[in-house]
């Protein structure tokens, strides 16, 4: 006891003595007793308030429509499928709404925007939520053609910046928010395709778009998830893509990469996602919620503990570091060139 005391007097002497240490460590506390204060402030009045969100059949998108069901919310949920839009129904009450909606054709989303400014009359739309993404095709650049590229971009870049152009208007209506979903992913490209280069443009959209609508009381938040077990995650679907991929490779292509390349990576993939992927999705829709909910909603919320402390520090590293994760999460190339 004698020890804990002098251990602690000597701590607090070394503070008196240090004015510099002691003002950061007070500013310190300060500042993060405001930051708890200040994100547990909530706005009211949930049942007069109006929420769109899109890919609402399955993920995040589905569990965030009941979730805001169930606080009061007038959820309208966009739907790709029939199916979907009727079990998601059917699983929540009454006064949510299901549309279907194809993110990709302009004329779907202006026909769920007649819908929607119907429902909201002259209150306008308080939150829109563009959750709607597919992952596939990804893999190595080299297997890739223009138009796998094109596919995961109509729907993650320029069906969010589709849907969000249109509906502006009655979001301006509302001074509401809109929440982009983008990823841990819009910051490191850990891997070919479109899917990266499509997060990378949500970020940043929405950036842009936040400064801009500031003036018109419109807060923009968006998510970076890390890796959570989602249909975009589904390790069944991105190695059968992988396999299409593959198999329409010339056969010097294939030899540059070598005839166990394909399952090397898809194995060692399958490891890493087994691994990283959370199946708690629900940290997700807690930061989309929040978005939608607090009085000061964050610019960015990293879901995940794997987002917080691992992905985005690693995204300020020197990029030598992060190829170095990469490499290690990869098997390299038969005819892989010597350094």
């Amino acid at each position: 006891m004698v020890q804990v005391d002098e251990a602690v007097s000597g701590f607090v002497e070394v503070l008196l003595s240090n004015l510099v240490l002691t003002c950061v460590l007070l500013l310190a506390c300060y500042a993060a007793v405001r930051c708890y204060i200040r994100d547990s402030y909530r706005i009211g009045g949930f049942s007069q308030k109006h929420v769109f969100i899109t890919g609402c059949d399955s993920g995040f998108g589905n569990l965030l429509a009941r979730q805001l069901d169930q606080k009061g919310f007038r959820v309208i949920a966009g739907c790709l499928t029939e199916k979907g839009a009727a079990d998601l129904a059917a699983a929540t009450s009454p006064r949510l709404k299901t549309l279907l909606l194809n993110v990709t054709d302009s004329a779907s989303i202006r026909s769920v925007v007649e819908f929607v400014r119907r429902e909201v009359g002259e209150r306008g739309l308080w939150g829109l939520v563009n959750n709607a993404g597919r992952s596939v095709p990804i893999g190595p650049t080299e297997w890739m053609q223009l138009e796998d590229f094109a596919k995961v971009l109509d729907v993650n870049l320029i069906g969010v910046i589709d849907v969000t152009l249109q509906f502006l208007p009655l979001l301006k209506k509302a001074k509401g928010r809109v929440v982009n979903v983008a990823s841990i992913l819009g910051r490191l490209s850990l891997i070919g395709g479109g899917y990266c280069l499509s997060k990378w443009g949500v970020e940043a959209f929405s950036d842009s778009l936040r400064r801009d609508m500031q003036h018109f009381g419109i807060k923009v938040s968006i998510i970076e998830p890390g890796f959570f077990k989602t249909g975009v995650t589904s390790v069944d679907l991105i190695n059968a893509d992988l396999k299409r991929l593959w198999a329409r490779l010339p056969q010097d292509v294939k030899d540059s990469y070598g005839a166990t390349y394909l399952d090397n990576y898809i194995r060692m993939q399958g490891f890493s996602m087994n691994i990283l992927c959370s199946p708690d999705i629900s940290k997700v829709t807690w930061c989309m919620e929040h978005a939608l909910t607090a009085q000061h909603p964050r610019t960015r919320y990293g879901a995940g503990w794997d987002a917080k402390f691992f992905w985005i520090p690693l995204s300020y590293l020197p990029s030598f570091v992060s190829d170095f994760v990469v490499n290690v999460l990869l098997p390299s190339p038969k005819d892989k060139a010597s350094s």
